[in-house]
């Protein structure tokens, strides 16, 4: 079972929305009609970058909390979600950029570019150099951005974007 947390009002407002509607949910569909809760697959709604960045942060508030309101459930999520609306040549770090955020707290599936090669490589932990300077920026550490690979700034670029820690625009990459 895979339990969208779209509510009677549509998107949640905010983390603890989602986590009221994912308790209901989970424990109304264990309850009444006896799914386990390790067949249930939560999707908290990922949302596009160039949009909402407040429901992205809202979204992996509720990834922090996601073991305690639903223990025994999987997550998922349709990743490429935070990527529609850009253009063609951005889709891809950012969704890679985002699976690194995800995968920190406990996602366990999503959909996905099957042809992304990176992100298979993220997905596997083959990438520990890009989650490490991902996780940085989340945490608030500095980066020293002189002694990354030009693949590794264009990953702490994104993060602050994902992050709203500087705003959306097609060019961030750039600048």
């Amino acid at each position: 079972m895979i339990a969208l947390l779209w509510g009677p009002e549509g998107m949640p407002r905010d983390e603890n929305e989602r986590a009221a509607l994912c308790s209901e949910i989970v424990f109304k569909a264990n309850g009444e009609f006896n799914i386990p809760f390790e067949k249930m697959y939560v999707d908290p709604i990922q949302t596009p970058v160039n949009v909402q960045q407040q429901q992205i942060m809202s979204a992996l508030e509720f990834m922090k909390m996601f073991e305690d309101v639903a223990p025994g459930c999987r997550s998922t999520c349709g990743l490429s979600n935070v990527s529609n609306g850009p253009p063609d040549h951005l889709r891809p770090i950012l969704n890679q950029v985002m699976l690194i955020l995800l995968k920190r707290y406990g996602m366990k599936s999503a959909i996905v570019d099957y042809q992304d090669t990176l992100l298979h490589k993220i997905a596997w932990g083959e990438r520990p150099d890009l989650e490490e300077v991902v996780y940085k920026v989340e945490d608030g550490e500095p980066v020293d951005m002189d002694s990354l690979s030009e693949e590794q700034v264009q990953f702490v670029k994104t993060a602050k974007v994902i992050l709203g820690k500087v705003l959306y625009s097609d060019s961030w990459l750039e600048l």
